[in-house]
């Protein structure tokens, strides 16, 4: 925190982190709001409609939020990156002016259409307002990992006779390879996020006997949605994601795994344990070249550790083992807590 620099990133991520709360509920909330809207509009039961403007004022309240903690984030750019923004604002202001021009003036314009004008407007047209809310907020989407996914993977630039970037293919700039998956991925996350907050609604309301028949629809939509939307930032999105990283930033996927030697054969440690936990147990977790099967394409990355004596052949020994260094670590006592552990050993 002594120069500058250090402060200016400090700012720039809590502004970034906190305005990021707000659009990812926003964006995953649109794709259920249709969800709820295509069922009152399919069965013809109000109850599903009664269960959209409920949502629909939490969406609304979400969605200003966003774009009061978004003016201050937009304004950083020039303020903490200046030079950056100067050299490279022919660029990302394509994207970036697009997502201002057309995806948020969609979704705000059909949002006042979609709280205020339900009696005027009919059920198709209505369920129509919702569609084009999705519409907005996920294009709205788009250009922002657009703009990000050329900071990750510069396409489509020449460098000017002064430094400055300049745009040399606005096909490239759009569809980066980058995009598809990050912005799956991100898109897909966001609709987790939604749906853990539907279903957990849902729960408050079953749990304290309170509006059941809502309670147990968000459950349902919520659980439902967010189940299958796991699966897909899973698979293939998360995956293509991963990989994708790996082959054109491999330091940065070692960052993210926390190692620090550089190896041919990444031996994976578990997420989620602190790096001095691991370095401490009796028997630590490694897989042994995991890592290197999940993304075949990268080149050396890195890891701290050597090769155990021990590989874990199934999910069983996976789980005995982290429970058991959590209740050693629970209980500030090292003994076994009497799991049985199978383990294969290899030369």
């Amino acid at each position: 925190m002594s120069t500058a620099l250090a402060v200016d990133r400090l700012q720039f991520a809590f502004t970034v982190t906190f305005h990021y709360i707000f659009p990812q509920l926003t964006m995953g909330l649109a794709l259920l709001l249709v969800v709820l809207k295509t069922l009152a509009l399919r069965t013809g039961n109000e109850h599903y409609n009664r269960c959209a403007r409920f949502w629909v004022k939490i969406f609304a309240i979400n969605f200003a939020m966003g774009v009061v903690t978004g003016i201050p984030m937009e304004f950083q750019f020039g303020t903490n990156w200046a030079k950056f923004s100067r050299a490279a604002g022919g660029v990302l202001g394509q994207t970036l002016a697009m997502e201002g021009v057309f995806s948020f003036f969609l979704e705000s314009t059909f949002l006042g259409l979609l709280v205020f004008g339900e009696k005027r407007l009919g059920p198709r047209l209505h369920w129509l307002a919702a569609v084009m809310v999705f519409a907005g907020s996920w294009l709205s989407g788009f250009f922002i990992i657009a703009t990000d996914a050329w900071m990750q993977y510069p396409v489509g630039y020449t460098v000017g006779a002064n430094g400055d970037i300049l745009l040399r293919s606005f096909q490239d700039l759009i569809f980066n390879p980058w995009t598809l998956w990050q912005y799956l991925h991100n898109m897909i996350a966001a609709v987790v996020t939604a749906s853990f907050v539907m279903a957990a609604v849902g729960a408050f309301y079953l749990l304290s006997d309170k509006h059941n028949v809502y309670g147990r629809t968000f459950v349902r939509v919520g659980v439902t949605a967010g189940f299958l939307a796991t699966l897909l930032m899973l698979f293939p999105t998360g995956d293509r994601q991963g990989k994708m990283i790996a082959q054109h930033q491999p330091v940065t996927l070692a960052a993210m795994e926390g190692l620090f030697e550089s190896r041919w054969r990444v031996i994976v440690t578990p997420d989620r344990i602190p790096r001095p936990i691991i370095t401490t147990m009796p028997t630590p977790i490694h897989c042994c070249g995991m890592c290197s099967m999940f993304a075949p394409m990268a080149r050396p990355i890195i890891s701290t550790m050597k090769p155990a004596m021990y590989s874990p052949k199934d999910i069983s020994f996976l789980l005995a083992r982290l429970l058991q260094t959590y209740f050693q670590r629970l209980t500030k006592r090292g003994e076994p807590i009497g799991l049985m552990v199978r383990i294969r050993t290899f030369s």
